[in-house]
C-alpha cells in the first residue's frame, strides 16, 4: 500500500490517499491538486514532487501480516 500526504506538498493541507498502486496515488494527487488547489496546468516536474512524497504504509503492511 502507498500513500500520499498532500501538506509534505502544500503547507498546512490534511488531504491524503493510499492506494495499491503508486500510479493511482498520483492519478489521485493531480487530481486534488486540480480540484482543491486550482492547479490548471501539472508540469511533470510537480508529477516529481508527488513521487518523491509517496510513501510505503508500514501501518497498513503491519495489519496484513497479523
Amino acid at each position: 500500500m502507498k500513500r500520499f500526504e498532500c501538506g509534505t506538498l502544500v503547507p498546512g493541507c490534511d488531504w491524503r490517499t493510499r492506494a495499491d498502486e503508486e500510479a493511482e496515488v498520483v492519478r489521485r494527487a493531480v487530481e486534488h491538486l486540480k480540484v482543491t488547489h486550482g492547479e490548471e496546468i501539472i508540469r511533470p516536474s510537480m508529477v516529481d514532487h508527488i513521487k518523491e512524497r509517496i510513501r510505503d504504509d508500514q501501518s497498513q503492511t503491519a495489519l496484513n501480516l497479523r
